[in-house]
Protein backbone atom coordinates (compact mmCIF):
# COMPACT_ATOMS: atom_id res chain seq x y z
CA UNK A 1 0.00 0.00 0.00
CA UNK A 2 0.33 3.80 -0.20
CA UNK A 3 0.24 5.26 2.87
CA UNK A 4 0.88 9.32 3.58
CA UNK A 5 1.22 9.98 6.89
CA UNK A 6 1.37 13.40 8.93
CA UNK A 7 2.75 13.75 12.37
CA UNK A 8 5.19 10.80 11.32
CA UNK A 9 8.28 11.67 13.73
CA UNK A 10 6.18 11.79 17.02
CA UNK A 11 6.22 9.06 19.54
CA UNK A 12 3.79 6.95 17.96
CA UNK A 13 4.11 8.01 14.03
CA UNK A 14 7.62 6.60 14.32
CA UNK A 15 6.93 3.38 15.21
CA UNK A 16 4.00 3.69 12.91
CA UNK A 17 6.53 4.33 9.69
CA UNK A 18 8.99 1.05 10.94
CA UNK A 19 5.56 -0.65 11.07
CA UNK A 20 4.64 0.15 7.72
CA UNK A 21 8.34 -0.40 5.87
CA UNK A 22 8.56 -3.77 7.93
CA UNK A 23 5.14 -5.19 5.71
CA UNK A 24 6.57 -3.59 2.64
CA UNK A 25 4.30 -0.21 2.37
CA UNK A 26 5.41 2.99 0.66
CA UNK A 27 5.62 5.99 3.06
CA UNK A 28 4.97 9.52 2.54
CA UNK A 29 5.83 11.21 5.10
CA UNK A 30 4.20 15.17 5.92
CA UNK A 31 6.37 17.50 8.12
CA UNK A 32 7.39 20.38 9.23
CA UNK A 33 11.36 19.13 8.98
CA UNK A 34 12.55 17.09 6.02
CA UNK A 35 15.79 17.11 7.25
CA UNK A 36 15.44 15.56 9.81
CA UNK A 37 13.28 13.07 8.53
CA UNK A 38 15.45 12.24 5.63
CA UNK A 39 18.23 11.86 7.58
CA UNK A 40 16.37 9.35 10.43
CA UNK A 41 14.96 6.69 7.22
CA UNK A 42 16.92 7.73 3.98
CA UNK A 43 15.80 6.99 0.95
CA UNK A 44 13.38 4.29 2.39
CA UNK A 45 10.46 7.09 3.15
CA UNK A 46 9.43 10.07 0.52
CA UNK A 47 9.55 12.84 2.61
CA UNK A 48 7.57 16.20 1.68
CA UNK A 49 7.74 19.19 3.80
CA UNK A 50 4.52 20.18 4.88
CA UNK A 51 3.65 23.28 7.31
CA UNK A 52 -0.14 21.72 8.59
CA UNK A 53 -2.01 24.66 7.44
CA UNK A 54 -1.10 25.90 3.66
CA UNK A 55 -1.43 24.05 0.08
CA UNK A 56 1.52 23.06 -1.63
CA UNK A 57 3.68 20.27 -3.69
CA UNK A 58 2.54 17.68 -0.66
CA UNK A 59 -0.76 17.37 -1.63
CA UNK A 60 0.62 15.48 -4.76
CA UNK A 61 1.66 13.17 -1.90
CA UNK A 62 -2.60 12.68 -1.24
CA UNK A 63 -2.94 11.78 -4.89
CA UNK A 64 -3.27 7.65 -5.20
CA UNK A 65 -2.64 6.98 -2.05
CA UNK A 66 -4.23 3.90 -0.36
CA UNK A 67 -4.55 5.73 3.04
CA UNK A 68 -4.08 8.60 4.93
CA UNK A 69 -2.92 8.78 8.51
CA UNK A 70 -3.19 12.04 10.58
CA UNK A 71 -1.33 11.78 14.01
CA UNK A 72 -0.44 15.86 13.98
CA UNK A 73 -0.97 17.48 16.92
CA UNK A 74 0.97 19.41 19.31
CA UNK A 75 0.93 17.61 23.37
CA UNK A 76 -1.59 18.73 25.11
CA UNK A 77 0.88 17.78 28.53
CA UNK A 78 3.08 20.49 27.03
CA UNK A 79 2.08 23.42 29.89
CA UNK A 80 -0.19 24.97 31.55
CA UNK A 81 -3.59 25.79 29.56
CA UNK A 82 -3.47 29.49 28.90
CA UNK A 83 -5.29 31.12 26.51
CA UNK A 84 -2.55 31.09 24.12
CA UNK A 85 -1.43 27.32 24.76
CA UNK A 86 -5.68 26.18 24.38
CA UNK A 87 -5.09 28.30 20.87
CA UNK A 88 -2.02 26.29 19.59
CA UNK A 89 -3.75 23.05 20.87
CA UNK A 90 -6.23 23.78 18.52
CA UNK A 91 -4.34 24.94 15.70
CA UNK A 92 -2.17 21.91 15.72
CA UNK A 93 -5.06 19.69 15.59
CA UNK A 94 -7.90 21.56 13.76
CA UNK A 95 -6.17 23.41 11.12
CA UNK A 96 -4.00 20.41 10.06
CA UNK A 97 -7.19 18.18 9.74
CA UNK A 98 -8.71 20.50 7.83
CA UNK A 99 -6.01 21.24 5.52
CA UNK A 100 -5.14 17.30 4.76
CA UNK A 101 -9.34 17.08 3.81
CA UNK A 102 -8.43 19.93 1.37
CA UNK A 103 -5.79 18.17 -0.14
CA UNK A 104 -8.02 14.83 -0.17
CA UNK A 105 -10.31 16.69 -1.90
CA UNK A 106 -8.41 17.96 -4.56
CA UNK A 107 -6.73 14.41 -5.42
CA UNK A 108 -7.54 13.47 -8.77
CA UNK A 109 -6.96 9.71 -7.38
CA UNK A 110 -8.48 9.84 -3.70
CA UNK A 111 -7.51 7.51 -0.63
CA UNK A 112 -9.71 4.64 0.41
CA UNK A 113 -9.47 5.46 3.87
CA UNK A 114 -8.57 8.33 6.09
CA UNK A 115 -7.37 7.38 9.69
CA UNK A 116 -7.75 10.35 11.87
CA UNK A 117 -5.95 10.64 16.04
CA UNK A 118 -8.40 11.73 18.35
CA UNK A 119 -8.49 10.93 22.60
CA UNK A 120 -10.35 8.95 24.95
CA UNK A 121 -10.57 12.81 26.75
CA UNK A 122 -13.44 13.05 23.91
CA UNK A 123 -15.60 11.66 26.77
CA UNK A 124 -14.39 13.96 29.51
CA UNK A 125 -14.07 12.87 33.00
CA UNK A 126 -16.19 9.54 33.59
CA UNK A 127 -15.09 7.49 36.72
CA UNK A 128 -17.90 5.64 36.60
CA UNK A 129 -19.05 2.83 34.05
CA UNK A 130 -17.63 2.23 31.16
CA UNK A 131 -17.27 4.44 28.10
CA UNK A 132 -17.35 2.72 24.51
CA UNK A 133 -17.23 4.91 21.25
CA UNK A 134 -21.15 5.51 21.71
CA UNK A 135 -20.80 7.58 24.82
CA UNK A 136 -21.73 11.06 24.27
CA UNK A 137 -18.88 14.35 24.59
CA UNK A 138 -18.26 15.58 27.41
CA UNK A 139 -18.42 18.93 28.48
CA UNK A 140 -14.25 20.19 29.74
CA UNK A 141 -11.91 21.46 27.31
CA UNK A 142 -10.35 18.41 25.68
CA UNK A 143 -13.55 16.98 24.87
CA UNK A 144 -14.92 19.65 22.69
CA UNK A 145 -11.44 19.85 21.34
CA UNK A 146 -11.66 16.29 20.61
CA UNK A 147 -14.97 16.64 19.35
CA UNK A 148 -13.80 19.36 16.90
CA UNK A 149 -11.31 17.48 15.67
CA UNK A 150 -13.32 14.76 14.86
CA UNK A 151 -16.15 16.74 13.30
CA UNK A 152 -13.62 17.84 10.81
CA UNK A 153 -11.84 14.68 9.89
CA UNK A 154 -15.75 13.19 8.98
CA UNK A 155 -15.90 15.81 6.31
CA UNK A 156 -13.74 13.25 4.47
CA UNK A 157 -17.18 10.87 4.15
CA UNK A 158 -18.24 13.62 2.08
CA UNK A 159 -15.56 12.53 -0.47
CA UNK A 160 -16.59 9.04 -0.24
CA UNK A 161 -13.55 8.31 1.93
CA UNK A 162 -13.90 5.82 5.17
CA UNK A 163 -12.69 7.59 8.21
CA UNK A 164 -11.83 6.20 11.34
CA UNK A 165 -11.00 8.49 14.67
CA UNK A 166 -8.72 6.57 16.67
CA UNK A 167 -9.48 7.96 20.19
CA UNK A 168 -6.14 6.95 22.13
CA UNK A 169 -5.83 6.41 25.98
CA UNK A 170 -2.53 6.92 27.49
CA UNK A 171 0.01 5.28 25.19
CA UNK A 172 3.21 3.28 27.18
CA UNK A 173 6.25 3.47 25.79
CA UNK A 174 9.98 4.11 27.11
CA UNK A 175 10.83 6.15 24.67
CA UNK A 176 8.11 8.57 24.70
CA UNK A 177 4.72 9.81 25.64
CA UNK A 178 3.60 10.21 29.42
CA UNK A 179 5.56 7.06 30.51
CA UNK A 180 8.53 8.74 29.77
CA UNK A 181 7.49 11.59 32.02
CA UNK A 182 6.89 9.32 34.37
CA UNK A 183 9.94 7.11 34.76
CA UNK A 184 12.37 9.50 36.84
CA UNK A 185 10.30 10.09 39.85
CA UNK A 186 9.41 6.56 39.90
CA UNK A 187 13.07 5.37 39.43
CA UNK A 188 13.61 7.49 42.49
CA UNK A 189 11.18 5.68 44.68
CA UNK A 190 9.22 8.97 44.74
CA UNK A 191 6.22 7.70 42.49
CA UNK A 192 2.68 7.13 44.04
CA UNK A 193 -1.04 7.49 43.09
CA UNK A 194 -2.59 11.40 41.72
CA UNK A 195 -5.25 12.79 43.94
CA UNK A 196 -7.48 9.67 45.51
CA UNK A 197 -6.25 7.14 42.55
CA UNK A 198 -9.26 6.24 42.17
CA UNK A 199 -9.89 7.82 38.75
CA UNK A 200 -10.02 5.41 35.48
CA UNK A 201 -6.72 5.10 33.80
CA UNK A 202 -7.10 4.28 30.13
CA UNK A 203 -3.71 2.68 28.95
CA UNK A 204 -2.78 0.90 25.72
CA UNK A 205 0.78 -0.35 24.80
CA UNK A 206 2.65 1.62 22.12
CA UNK A 207 2.76 -1.50 20.01
CA UNK A 208 -0.79 -1.61 20.32
CA UNK A 209 -1.43 2.02 19.50
CA UNK A 210 0.22 1.20 16.00
CA UNK A 211 -1.27 -2.04 15.55
CA UNK A 212 -4.49 -0.79 16.23
CA UNK A 213 -3.82 1.96 13.08
CA UNK A 214 -2.45 -1.08 10.72
CA UNK A 215 -5.83 -2.61 11.57
CA UNK A 216 -7.68 0.59 10.67
CA UNK A 217 -6.23 1.12 7.56
CA UNK A 218 -6.90 -2.81 6.76
CA UNK A 219 -10.45 -3.31 7.68
CA UNK A 220 -12.73 -1.90 5.30
CA UNK A 221 -15.54 -2.06 7.63
CA UNK A 222 -14.42 -0.36 10.89
CA UNK A 223 -15.36 2.93 10.35
CA UNK A 224 -15.82 6.41 12.82
CA UNK A 225 -14.79 6.32 16.43
CA UNK A 226 -12.40 3.75 18.03
CA UNK A 227 -10.83 3.77 21.33
CA UNK A 228 -7.56 2.56 21.23
CA UNK A 229 -7.40 1.74 25.30
CA UNK A 230 -6.15 -2.38 26.29
CA UNK A 231 -8.89 -4.13 27.80
CA UNK A 232 -7.28 -4.66 30.84
CA UNK A 233 -8.87 -1.64 32.96
CA UNK A 234 -7.09 -0.37 35.65
CA UNK A 235 -7.56 2.49 38.07
CA UNK A 236 -4.36 5.31 38.32
CA UNK A 237 -3.82 3.81 41.62
CA UNK A 238 -3.28 0.35 40.22
CA UNK A 239 -1.39 1.01 37.10
CA UNK A 240 1.00 3.04 39.87
CA UNK A 241 1.46 -0.07 42.03
CA UNK A 242 2.21 -2.15 39.22
CA UNK A 243 4.57 0.73 37.60
CA UNK A 244 6.51 0.53 40.69
CA UNK A 245 6.44 -3.48 41.26
CA UNK A 246 8.04 -3.52 37.57
CA UNK A 247 10.92 -0.94 38.07
CA UNK A 248 11.44 -2.53 41.55
CA UNK A 249 10.51 0.52 43.61
CA UNK A 250 7.96 1.70 46.32
CA UNK A 251 5.33 3.37 44.85
CA UNK A 252 3.22 5.04 47.80
CA UNK A 253 3.22 8.87 47.45
CA UNK A 254 0.26 10.31 46.34
CA UNK A 255 0.28 13.93 44.48
CA UNK A 256 -2.56 15.00 46.46
CA UNK A 257 -5.12 16.60 44.15
CA UNK A 258 -5.01 19.94 45.39
CA UNK A 259 -1.19 20.62 44.83
CA UNK A 260 -1.47 19.55 41.31
CA UNK A 261 -5.03 21.66 40.59
CA UNK A 262 -2.47 24.50 41.94
CA UNK A 263 0.62 23.62 39.92
CA UNK A 264 -1.34 22.60 36.88
CA UNK A 265 -4.85 24.81 36.84
CA UNK A 266 -6.98 23.76 34.08
CA UNK A 267 -5.16 20.98 32.54
CA UNK A 268 -4.75 18.99 35.83
CA UNK A 269 -8.17 17.24 34.89
CA UNK A 270 -6.09 15.22 32.48
CA UNK A 271 -4.49 14.06 35.51
CA UNK A 272 -7.61 14.05 38.14
CA UNK A 273 -10.00 13.06 35.81
CA UNK A 274 -10.17 9.60 33.52
CA UNK A 275 -12.43 7.42 31.46
CA UNK A 276 -13.07 3.70 31.34
CA UNK A 277 -13.18 3.40 28.05
CA UNK A 278 -13.47 0.24 26.38
CA UNK A 279 -12.35 -0.64 23.27
CA UNK A 280 -15.51 -2.57 21.79
CA UNK A 281 -15.12 -1.93 18.32
CA UNK A 282 -11.88 -3.03 18.30
CA UNK A 283 -12.63 -6.27 20.08
CA UNK A 284 -15.50 -6.99 17.76
CA UNK A 285 -13.73 -6.68 14.50
CA UNK A 286 -11.07 -9.21 15.97
CA UNK A 287 -8.54 -7.23 16.84
CA UNK A 288 -5.46 -9.27 19.15
CA UNK A 289 -3.86 -7.20 21.45
CA UNK A 290 -0.45 -7.95 21.83
CA UNK A 291 -0.10 -6.94 25.35
CA UNK A 292 -4.15 -7.27 26.71
CA UNK A 293 -2.65 -7.02 30.48
CA UNK A 294 -0.58 -4.25 32.22
CA UNK A 295 1.71 -6.13 33.71
CA UNK A 296 2.52 -8.51 30.91
CA UNK A 297 2.48 -4.99 28.68
CA UNK A 298 4.88 -3.16 31.64
CA UNK A 299 7.45 -6.59 31.31
CA UNK A 300 7.59 -6.15 27.85
CA UNK A 301 9.15 -2.61 28.16
CA UNK A 302 11.66 -3.07 31.51
CA UNK A 303 12.56 -6.30 30.68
Amino acid sequence: MKVSLAGGTGFIGSGLVEALLKRGDAVVLLTRNPAAAQQRWDAKVDVRLWNGRDPGPWVMALDGADAVVNLAGESVAGGRWTPERKLALIRSRVDTTRDLIAGIQAARERPLVLVNASAVGFYGAHPEGDCPEETPRGADFLAALCGQWERDARDAEKLDVRVVMTRFGVVLGKDGGALARMLPPFKLGLGGPLGSGRQPFPWVHVDDAVGAILFAVDDAKLTGPVNVTAPDARTNAEFTKALGRALHRPAFLPAPAFALRLALGEMSGLLLGGQRAAPKKLLERGYKFRHPSLEGALASLFK
